[in-house]
C-alpha cells in the first residue's frame, strides 16, 4: 500500500511537467498550421514549395517568428496557435522549412 501511494505521489508531481512539455514542430504543424500551409489558403507558403519559402528564409528565423507571433497578411497572430510557446512556433517553422527543401535557417 505504501509503495502504491509513493508511486501515485510521484505521478502527481510529474503531471504538471508532462502537461507543459513542448510539442514538436510536426505536432504543431499537424494540429495548427496544416490547414493553410497545405493548401496555400490566404497566400500561405505551402509545405514543400521551396520557391515560396526562399524570400522568408533570407529574412531569417527571428523575422519569421515575429511574423507568426504578430500575424502577417492573411495569417492571424500566433497562426491560430494561441497556446504555442516561441519554441513550439520555431519548431513548426523548422518543420515547414525542412519539408520544403531547407535544412537550416
Amino acid at each position: 500500500m505504501k509503495k502504491t501511494l509513493t508511486s501515485l505521489a510521484a505521478v502527481a508531481l510529474l503531471m504538471p511537467a508532462l502537461a507543459m512539455a513542448e510539442r514538436s514542430g510536426e505536432e504543431v504543424y499537424s494540429s495548427k498550421c496544416i490547414a493553410c500551409h497545405m493548401s496555400g489558403a490566404a497566400g500561405a507558403p505551402k509545405l514543400g514549395d521551396a520557391a515560396a519559402w526562399a524570400p522568408r528564409v533570407e529574412k531569417g528565423m527571428d523575422v519569421m517568428l515575429a511574423s507568426v507571433k504578430n500575424g502577417l497578411n492573411g495569417m492571424p497572430p500566433m497562426g491560430i496557435c494561441m497556446d504555442c510557446s516561441d519554441g513550439e512556433i520555431t519548431a513548426a517553422i523548422q518543420h515547414l522549412l525542412e519539408n520544403s527543401k531547407y535544412s537550416t535557417v
